[in-house]
């Protein structure tokens, strides 16, 4: 028996939803990404391309694209880099570079002071301060 859209549950429509949900919010957000990165993406939300030709593209392990691919996506949908955006107005210029280095691109803290030129110290010190106001604006949403 074909299935047809009349007899799928509503759960696997629900999970088909959610999905595609998903899949809006990746590419609304693809903007926010640079480069390498965007550009795997675009390929792999845009166009369809599997895991392996994208791989072969860059040069790259088929491994190594999935997990670059899955790590994007959580980063892209978890929304903290999001928070920061949406209260830039309570980051600096540097704290938001910091940001968007620690929460979107995955960079770790280390590389970000070699690549900003910081204080390693400094740099944990500002995900810190970053961290405790995402919290701040999360409780807050909460309980409004």
């Amino acid at each position: 028996m074909r299935r047809t859209h009349a007899n799928l549950s509503e759960e696997t429509l629900g999970v088909r939803d959610r999905r595609r949900d998903q899949v809006d919010l990746l590419r609304r957000r693809l903007n926010l990404l640079d480069g390498r990165e965007k550009v795997m993406m675009t390929m792999y939300l845009e166009n369809g391309i599997s895991f392996r030709q994208i791989a072969r593209l860059l040069g790259v392990s088929e491994t190594s694209v999935a997990r670059r691919i899955h790590r994007l996506t959580k980063r892209l949908t978890d929304g903290e880099y999001i928070v920061c955006m949406r209260n830039r107005d309570k980051l600096t210029e540097r704290q938001m570079l910091i940001a968007k280095d620690y929460f979107l691109t995955g960079l770790s803290m280390s590389r970000i002071a070699e690549e900003r030129r910081w204080s390693l110290y400094k740099v944990c010190l500002t995900v810190r301060q970053i961290r405790r106001i995402i919290a701040e604006v999360k409780e807050r949403s909460e309980l409004s």
